[in-house]
């Protein structure tokens, strides 16, 4: 496993994180979900990702007793806060200084830890006055129970505009967790400059773009029963891949992947390491043998033929449009 600063900060992480969205507490059983865990470890993961709102509270529980027994210092667990949970009460939700100070409380309790190295504003509240949001969080890094602060989402004026206020407030904001990959990249016009010149890492999710970058998904044939897109509330996140054009262009990456003695996965995912403002990709699974895989990724170098190679088959079809990110985003992630 190779490990990348976070930002402009101190604390490195691994190039793979796993996390746990749509898998523990929900898709997957507990002892599954501990398998994985555990798997992840063996293969040199020390960084795990989750959030109070997956599984309604119930993700978090089950990767804290996943991680139960192991040396806290040689891991960095994350968790994020903003979405409804629990009654979902009127003050359940957003980045009050209410709701952050009693999610972070609960956090902690369902991971089994005294703190998280990473705590994230999972969406941005255009609800709540920024000034607020980021004293809020301050308070909480004060308090030892986070030691640096992450947003996930935000847009390069609301990076710009959080990172000054938590720089007058002395603590570091240091990573924003955006989608990223081959087919979504509306980060790199302005997201990722803006990034570079804050101090700010990424850790993108979905970069193998929910399953479709596997190649398992065939153009002009269903879904495989079982997969992410044949179930009816998972796929809506990759519904906007799943055309003839980008399936075909999948297939055809193949042989690039094989020149480097990657698979489809390992592919995608060593893409999204070639960007150096990328800290880490944060990968599931749902079974243990998938993460030896993802892991494959880590160190791998793509050279400029390769990544010229990859962009000559993908062609118009990644996206790019920046305007994307400009509105609130109401699905979890």
């Amino acid at each position: 496993m190779e490990f990348r600063y976070l930002g402009h900060s101190g604390l490195k992480i691994s190039e793979i994180t796993y996390g746990n969205w749509l898998t523990h507490g929900s898709q997957i059983e507990n002892d599954v979900a501990t398998d994985c865990v555990h798997a992840a470890l063996d293969a040199g993961i020390t960084t795990f990702d989750t959030a109070d709102v997956y599984a309604n509270t119930v993700a978090e529980q089950v990767l804290g007793d996943a991680l139960a027994g192991q040396r806290r210092e040689s891991l960095e667990i994350f968790t994020k806060v903003y979405f409804p949970t629990g009654p979902k009460g009127h003050n359940d939700t957003g980045l009050s200084r209410k709701h952050i100070m009693e999610s972070i409380n609960g956090s902690l309790t369902r991971l089994g830890t005294d703190y998280v190295d990473l705590y994230q504003a999972h969406r941005y509240d255009y609800e709540t006055p920024l000034e607020e949001t980021m004293q809020a969080f301050a308070d909480v890094v004060r308090s030892g129970k986070a030691l640096y602060i992450g947003v996930s989402e935000w847009t390069a004026p609301q990076l710009r505009a959080g990172h000054a206020l938590a720089k007058d407030l002395g603590v570091q904001l240091i990573s924003n967790q955006p989608q990223y990959n081959m087919l979504w990249r509306v980060i790199e016009p302005e997201v990722v400059p803006a990034s570079e010149d804050l101090g700010i890492s990424q850790i993108v999710w979905s970069p193998i773009a929910q399953g479709v970058l596997t190649g398992k998904y065939l153009p002009g044939q269903p879904a495989p029963e079982g997969s992410r897109a044949s179930d009816k509330e998972a796929g809506k996140f990759i519904e906007r891949y799943m055309n003839e054009d980008i399936l075909t262009a999948v297939q055809n990456l193949k042989p690039i992947a094989a020149d480097h003695g990657l698979d489809l996965a390992q592919l995608a995912v060593a893409w999204v390491l070639q960007n150096p403002n990328v800290a880490s990709a944060l990968v599931g699974a749902s079974r243990p043998e998938q993460i030896a895989g993802n892991v494959a990724a880590a160190g791998v170098t793509l050279d400029d033929a390769a990544m010229h190679a990859i962009d000559a088959v993908i062609g118009d079809l990644a996206e790019q449009d920046a305007s994307l990110t400009k509105s609130p985003e109401t699905r979890v992630s």
